[in-house]
């Protein structure tokens, strides 16, 4: 079997070692014509986690992500609200690990290149449209370098291709656009003084419209004495509705426009507004999702990671998800027909992202309501409010299906036989 993966992202370069560990040959097309290390800080569940250490990628992780300890949620002046263990120290087998995307996308391309061969991911080719046959899918693709078109056939096409997917679009014409939460975001990373555990991510919340969180992403920096913070500032500005003009990942944003929303913040000796205007480049963009699909694919076509179900990152759930999607997508195609494996990979798969993203959206909801609630409350602030942190949290995790009991007893994805082409 030859499958082609649109999008060198985590999602598909995961997923095109998931299918080498699991003897499939895959090829990665990827539009961008440089993979470069881009983007800011992500985060990776002990469940995602699991399957890269699986995949023999252990160290390397090790080498660029930070093991999150603890998870804080504090006020604006640092007093503590409520708060966590994460990763190992929460009872799951595996770490959390908080890394930079671009250095995680360079461990995995490497990875890819010195598996499957130099050739096996494809620069500056975009996936324009698809054709299933009778035992194959014929892909037109064009090349950004030359204009020219070419066509590749395999016997499966996977569409990693991210929020914005040219497959997803063609299988779901009529998908409309994207959802709004109402949320603003901006974001930022620059190196700094460690703050609380030195490996801890902040929640901080001003108790009307404001959040800011912060983590360190870097074991470099760390090693140095230094950290890499990564902060995002959310702002709430409309209700929920869709999104009409698209969402663009790269966006510059203005300092002026963030700025005056975390003025005079502090956490543990972390001044806020300092960390955001020092912050060499600040990019600015919607929190969007979309609604939950009652199908992926069709014949010989499927969808992974955000091109199938992008979700609001209040769950720190989403580049996880894409890799375990890989995952459990080359473990059904060794152990059975491509159509039975594709159904059960659409079952699983779609049902336990369903609940991601919806378990997402419930948690920014239940946040806003914390938020317009708290002056209200009689007593002093943060009167109540760990039991409400508490309860939203594990919430998520069982909607989202982070079951620390469930993930540690769980069986590997690890496909039992290996079957390599001959």
């Amino acid at each position: 079997m030859k499958a082609i993966i649109a999008g060198a992202g985590i999602g598909g370069l995961s997923c095109a070692l998931s299918m080498h560990a699991a003897g499939i040959d895959a090829v990665v097309l990827e539009s961008a014509v440089r993979i470069r290390p881009m983007g800011l800080g992500i985060n990776l569940q002990p469940h995602a986690v699991r399957e890269l250490i699986e995949l023999g990628l252990g160290e390397e992780l090790d080498e660029v992500g930070v093991p999150t300890a603890e998870l804080v949620y504090v006020d604006q002046r640092g007093r503590r609200l409520y708060e966590e263990p994460c990763g190992m120290g929460r009872g799951y087998h595996w770490p959390q690990y908080s890394v930079h995307r671009g250095h995680l996308q360079m461990v995995l391309l490497r990875a890819v290149r010195a598996r499957l061969g130099d050739d096996a991911v494809r620069t500056g080719v975009r996936v324009e449209d698809f054709r299933p046959a009778a035992d194959t899918v014929v892909v037109r693709a064009s090349d950004r370098a030359t204009g020219g078109e070419e066509r590749l056939s395999g016997e499966l096409l996977i569409g990693a291709d991210g929020v914005h997917s040219a497959v997803r679009a063609r299988l779901h014409p009529e998908q409309g656009p994207l959802r709004w939460s109402g949320s603003v975001m901006w974001r930022g990373a620059v190196e700094d003084e460690p703050f609380l555990t030195g490996r801890s991510m902040i929640h901080a919340d001003d108790g009307r419209c404001v959040r800011f969180i912060a983590y360190p992403i870097s074991r470099p920096s760390e090693k140095d004495g230094r950290t890499l913070v990564n902060w995002v500032c959310q702002v709430a500005v409309a209700d929920p509705q869709p999104l009409a003009d698209g969402a663009d990942w790269n966006r510059p944003g203005r300092l002026s426009d963030v700025l005056p929303h975390v003025r005079g913040w502090r956490v543990d000796g972390l001044d806020i507004a300092r960390l955001v205007a020092r912050s060499p480049q600040i990019l600015e963009y919607p929190m969007v999702d979309r609604d939950p699909l009652d199908r992926w694919g069709d014949s010989r076509v499927t969808l992974l990671g955000d091109a199938a179900h992008p979700m609001y990152p209040v769950g720190a759930n989403g580049a996880s998800q894409a890799v375990v999607d890989g995952r459990v997508l080359a473990y059904e195609l060794a152990t059975g027909d491509l159509a039975e494996a594709l159904h059960r990979y659409e079952t699983a798969r779609g049902d336990a992202t369903r609940g991601a993203v919806l378990a997402a959206r419930e948690m920014d909801s239940a946040e806003r309501e914390v938020r317009q609630s708290v002056p209200t409350r009689s007593g002093p602030r943060g009167d109540g409010l760990r039991q409400i942190y508490r309860d939203i949290a594990s919430a998520y995790r069982s909607r989202a299906g982070n079951d620390v009991a469930a993930l540690n007893a769980r069986p590997s994805l690890t496909p039992p036989q290996r079957r390599r082409p001959r």
